[in-house]
Order: C-alpha cells, then structure tokens, then sequence
C-alpha cells in the first residue's frame, strides 16, 4: 500500500491514488445502489424546481432524463453557478475566484424551463409557486432546492463589505469576491502578525468544517512565512465542541493543541467594531471583547425567506427557529404535502449541507418523487451521509464522512479519515471539481 502522507509519492501510485479518489470518492458513491432507469409515463406530469443551486440542477438532470413527458420548469435568477467547495482555496491563495465560477446555462438540462426570477413565495394549497416577476408556476410535484441565506446582518456592525484588507476582515462565505479579499486581508496579516480570531456561530450552518479550515490554513500560511511565532491564533467556537463527531472532535483538538492554536469555547459572536478592531461575543451571560488584526466571520444562517417565512417550513422542534424546510429526514419528503420534496442546504434534517450531501439526496428526491407519482410508497433512504475533507495544511487534508449518527463512514478504505494525508488533499484539490461537474449533469 502506497504512503498517502508521503507527498513524494511516485507518478503511479499518485496516479492510482488519484483515479481511486475520483472513482470511489463520496461525491462518486451511488446511494441507491441501483441504476436510474428512464420511466415510460401513461401521461404528462408538471414538476416546478425552485433554486437552480448544485441541487436543484443535479436534480433538474436526473429527472428530465428519468421522465420522458415530464414539464420541468426551474425557477432561479442566477446566471452563474458557484462552486462553493472551492472557496477555502481561493481564500488561502491557492486558486483565482475565476475557478469558481461557471454559466448555470451549461448545466441547465434542454428540456427545462428555465424561469429567470427569484422564487417569492409558495403556495401549497393551490400547487403553485410564485416569482418575483410575477409568473405563477403550476406543479403536481416540486423539489424545494432554495439553499439558505448568509445573515451578516444578525452580527451587529457587520457587512459584507467590510471583507478585506482594510478592515483585515475575512470570510469564505461571501462569493468568490468575498474569499479573494479574505486571502488578501489574510496575506497582509501574515507579513504582520498580531491576533487572529476565527469563528462560527449557533445552528445549522453550510460546511460546518470550513471555520475550522480556514484556521488551519492561516497558521499553516503564517509557518510557511515565519511568522508562526508573531502571531496569536485563536478559535472562538460556538459551544463545548469543535465538531460534532466525537471522533473528529478530538482529533481537530489534538491538531490545535499541537499547533498552538488557543479554542475560547461557547463564545458567540454579537458584534463588530472594525474602526477599533474589536469582536464582541457572548459568553453565558457575560459579554467579551477580542481585539484582531485579522477576523474571519462566519455569518448565522437561515432558509431562504419564501420557505422561512412561509407555509413549508418546520413550526415547532429544533429546525423552525432557522426556518428549515419540514421534511422527512429519511425518504426527504415533506411531511404534511406529500408532493413536494427537499433537496440540499434548506432542508431541516440533522445533518447534510455539504456539496456531498446534496449528490447522495439528489437520488433519493427523485427515486420517491417517482414512487409517489406512481402511487407507491417512498422506497429510497437518505441517511444523512455527510463529507468534508478537513484540509489541515497546504497539502494535507483528513476526508472525514459520517451519517446521521455521526459514525464515520468511509468510502475509500484506504484513507485513514482521522490521519492527516496528501492523498484526502488530492481528493480535495484535484478530483471533487470534475466530479461536482458531473453531479450537475446527473451523473453519479
């Protein structure tokens, strides 16, 4: 077996162990274990898709090419498509913002409708959705695919705007701009030094590992320049943990321990002061200031106003006060209108926002989408499959997956996903982009 730590791997094994990433890698695994047959439909059914995101497209794909008398339509204003998994390595300085950046037309099946308005509101009683342009869009079935919203404004003297060097703020969040100017606002602290703060705010939340990346990465930068010894780094977390799978919890604790990384547990972000560069949080009942010369922001989120504020959202439970959308955590069906469905970030299910997620729900979407059009039960089980290659250093990564349950999952056996290796960051850097591409398409 090849050293996957070993950076100087020589061309064949780099090769298998990059053809091995891309083959067998989560993005890769075919949840359903079966092949997705086209249906011969007896009649012509209205299928509305609300958010052209990765998973309203992989699902787009999958269903147009599964139903042969299908009317799609898709509703969605984004012209470009965002690969959000790339983010980390623009904000690191180690790929342009133009490598992020692709025309949602080249994804968008040819049989679909393409609405290009922003989804206003849904009507479940009538089986419409509504634009903001004011087209109505009739269904007998709709996936729910809106994704979620980046609220800075919940973080009082927070913008996005105040993301670069100026106010030696960053955040990965914010567009492939938003992580141009963070590896810029990081860049300028490396040659600085002073104190770094990183943080990560309450709730469910995209990637839940890319707070923890981004201060792996800039104390990986600061070593690299020799600058390790001028800075403070410290990681302000929302509650007792660092990560919400025990196994990973300790491991991402041992690798901050051993890098001299400080963690100021239950600290929650309230305010910021970039005039003064101070960052206020709450601590329990206590405020608390940190000085920065360099913060990195993770905004709280929430579903998209027209599933929040609307009728398809939980009311009560653990999901209503984010506005997550009320589905089944197992078959992704909604749960008090059989004929919607969930897919991706807006869903209210104790894990899955991750681009991996998205390409394990697809499937499942759409297997019971069929199943219920056919008047059969959901037969397709989701079960909460999530990844995140944890990358540790320029380099070095741990490909961490788990369930529901929070076990540990791999899919590629000869990757140890609690040791740091180069072949996890391979699958990171090299094979992910051309995989999530074909997820787009439908494929996988």
């Amino acid at each position: 077996m090849p050293d996957f730590s070993d950076p100087g791997l020589n061309r064949r094994a780099f090769l298998k162990a990059t053809l091995a990433a891309t083959a067998g890698s989560a993005l890769m695994a075919a949840p359903l274990g079966r092949p997705s047959q086209a249906i011969a439909q007896d009649k012509a059914v209205r299928i509305a898709i609300a958010g052209a995101g990765a998973a309203g497209l992989a699902v787009a794909a999958q269903l147009s090419r599964r139903l042969n008398r299908a009317e799609i339509t898709l509703i969605d204003d984004r012209v470009t498509h965002l690969y959000q998994p790339g983010f980390t390595l623009v904000a690191a300085g180690l790929w342009g913002p133009e490598r992020v950046q692709w025309a949602n037309a080249d994804y968008m099946p040819s049989r679909v409708r393409w609405v290009r308005a922003r989804v206003a509101a849904f009507d479940p009683e009538t089986n419409r959705v509504l634009a903001e342009d004011g087209t109505a869009v009739p269904y007998d079935f709709l996936i729910v695919a809106t994704g979620l919203d980046l609220r800075y404004d919940l973080i009082e003297g927070m913008e996005p705007g105040l993301i670069g060097t100026e106010h030696r703020i960053g955040s990965v969040y914010a567009g492939p701009d938003g992580a141009l100017h963070t590896w810029q606002a990081m860049a300028q602290f490396r040659e600085q030094g002073g104190d770094a703060v990183f943080t990560r705010p309450p709730g469910d939340m995209k990637c839940a590992g890319a707070p923890l990346k981004m201060t792996f990465l800039t104390d990986d930068r600061l070593r690299e320049a020799g600058m390790r010894s001028r800075a403070q780094v410290t990681y302000a977390a929302h509650d007792g943990t660092l990560f919400s799978v025990k196994p990973v919890n300790e491991k991402v604790k041992e690798l901050f321990a051993g890098r001299d990384i400080a963690v100021a547990y239950s600290h929650v972000l309230e305010a910021v002061d970039p005039g003064r560069r101070i960052a206020r949080f709450r601590h329990g009942a206590e405020s608390v200031e940190m000085r920065y010369d360099f913060l990195h922001v993770v905004p709280p989120m929430r579903a998209a106003p027209p599933v929040a504020d609307g009728p398809l959202s939980w009311k009560e439970g653990p999901f209503a006060a984010q506005g997550w959308l009320e589905v089944d955590r197992d078959t992704l069906q909604h749960r008090r209108y059989p004929n919607i469905f969930g897919v991706g970030d807006v869903n209210g299910v104790p894990r899955g926002k991750t681009a991996a997620s998205v390409k394990w729900q697809a499937p499942v979407a759409v297997q019971n989408l069929i199943d219920t059009m056919a008047g059969k039960p959901p037969s397709a089980r989701y079960n909460g499959y999530t990844s995140c290659p944890m990358i540790t250093r320029v380099g070095q990564a741990m490909l961490i997956e788990f369930d529901y349950e929070g076990r540990l999952i791999p899919t590629l056996p000869l990757i140890d996903p609690l040791a740091e290796s180069w072949a996890a960051w391979m699958v990171e850097e090299k094979a992910l982009r051309p995989v999530y591409a074909a997820m787009l398409r439908g494929f996988g």
